[in-house]
């Protein structure tokens, strides 16, 4: 089922902290909040929406880094310091004309709940809570931060045939 699900998938709405990210979070003595971010994941991102795929990120974080990393990546939609997800979620898909069912949502923690209780493919990080993976239809061998963004976004360009390796290596 999810398979078809994914085949049939026209955006990926991604947490950060737990998902892009392996959810630690340095803090220097500036106070500036740094994070690592897995360069697989963001391939990933960046051929994605070259392929039409509307990405989305909605966090409850406010680091202006993520921001910067995210637009760099050609991101469709970034939204820093939300507390009501599902509430923009709907009105992004609205906006977009898009069905819940066409939505696959990457999240690893209670913020991202009501969202995945809705959207056509919910998939959490091998190490998010227990009740994120309980409500997922694909829980990912990889971990946040390690991979798991690159692992559902390569598995829908190829269920979609838009994976296509011999672009990568004419561009060798």
């Amino acid at each position: 089922m999810i398979y078809s699900t994914l085949k049939n998938t026209k955006c990926v709405v991604l947490d950060v902290d737990g998902v892009l990210t392996n959810g630690d979070i340095l803090v220097n003595e500036s106070g500036d909040q740094l994070r690592t971010f897995n360069v697989k994941d963001g391939y990933a991102i960046q051929y994605a929406v070259k392929q039409g795929l509307l990405i989305f990120v909605i966090t409850g974080g406010r680091s202006q880094g993520v921001l910067s990393r995210m637009e760099g990546l050609r991101v469709s939609e970034v939204h820093l310091g939300v507390s009501d997800k599902l509430g923009l979620l709907q009105d992004l898909a609205n906006r977009y004309g898009l069905s819940f069912g066409e939505i696959a949502f990457i999240g690893d923690d209670m913020p991202d709940y009501t969202c995945m209780q809705q959207v056509g493919a919910a998939i959490a990080p091998a190490d998010a809570v227990e009740d994120i993976k309980k409500l997922s239809h694909y829980v990912s061998s990889k971990k946040g931060g390690e991979g798991v963004v690159r692992e559902i976004i390569e598995k829908i360009l190829r269920l979609q045939d838009k994976w296509h390796s011999d672009v990568f290596i004419k561009s060798i």
